[in-house]
């Protein structure tokens, strides 16, 4: 078996050495190889990070068959991109384990928790979406208008684009393809290209 060991410390004044002994201890009982992907002052919070993203790209690989990590918060404190992390280890066949929570994906029970993370992250969506709409709904009883700013060009400028194609014309303009056909459908005119 060729496990993954991951550690992550925030700042780069901590030092992962007591993540990395434990985890260490765990792969050596078990006879397994290991290879070490470790971050130094970078954030859980963040979704990129250099040794994970190694990691990650090793596990698509297949060159490792279990990622091994000393809490959950060292592999994320994001919720949905902890879980989205895991199952996309787990498609891979690469078991995901985790010391603190007794968490082993390999096991029934460990995927059990998986699951139960998975209805967390998918709650925690549906929260922030109905935050969003009700923010939006608040904003729109307030009068306040949402969207890109309305942009106006004047006649002249549009008419010296006039024979030049959609693409061609907005890109002269610096306008949307859309906001240009827009345009030259409110406006009565010659014909143009159609592109």
């Amino acid at each position: 078996m060729r496990a993954a060991i991951y550690a992550r410390v925030s700042t780069l004044d901590q030092e992962p050495e007591n993540q990395l002994a434990e985890l260490r201890r765990y792969v050596e009982a078990r006879g397994w190889s290991a290879a070490e992907y470790v971050d130094k002052g970078v954030s859980g919070a963040k979704d990129r990070r250099p040794a994970l993203d190694r990691m990650m790209v090793d596990a698509k690989r297949r060159t490792i068959d279990a990622v091994v990590v000393w809490r959950l918060d060292r592999f994320g404190r994001n919720l949905r991109h902890l879980v989205t992390a895991i199952e996309e280890l787990n498609a891979t066949g690469v078991t995901f384990i985790s010391l603190g929570e007794s968490i082993d994906t390999s096991s029934p029970s460990g995927r059990l928790l998986l699951g139960v993370l998975g209805s967390f992250a998918e709650f925690e969506r549906e929260r922030l979406r109905e935050r969003v709409l009700a923010g939006l709904h608040r904003a729109r009883s307030a009068g306040t208008r949402l969207g890109r700013p309305n942009v106006t060009v004047p006649i002249e400028r549009l008419q010296a684009v006039a024979g030049l194609s959609h693409d061609a014309a907005a890109r002269t303009l610096g306008i949307s393809r859309s906001t240009l056909k827009r345009w030259r459908r409110a406006r009565p005119g010659p014909k143009t290209p159609t592109n």
